[in-house]
């Protein structure tokens, strides 16, 4: 039997992620706008006080932490805090559906 190098196989993993990110309320609509249009962002809740709940998801973790840096640079944006991220290995979990 032939074993396969990991350069034949590449292990895709895949990444989540939840924010609360906290916003000037006044521009909270806007921004949630603004972060729901970046790629692998959606937008869960928007409270009245400014604060959004958010996730992102994507490849690796590098798209993550650009998003959260392009966020965090959002004029009206308070803060963002991670609180949750986890990633898997898309390969092991195929292999576990089939």
């Amino acid at each position: 039997m032939k074993s396969h190098s990991a350069d034949e196989h590449p292990e895709q993993e895949y990444h989540v992620s939840s924010l609360v990110v906290l916003t000037q309320p006044m521009l909270r609509h806007r921004l949630a706008e603004q972060i729901g249009a970046l790629d692998g962002a959606e937008v869960h809740v928007i409270s009245e006080e400014g604060k959004l709940v958010v996730t992102l998801e994507g490849p690796s973790q590098r798209p993550i932490m650009a998003a959260i840096d392009a966020i965090q640079a959002m004029p009206g944006v308070l803060s963002a805090g991670l609180i949750y991220h986890q990633f898997d290995n898309n390969d092991k979990q195929c292999e576990e559906m089939s």
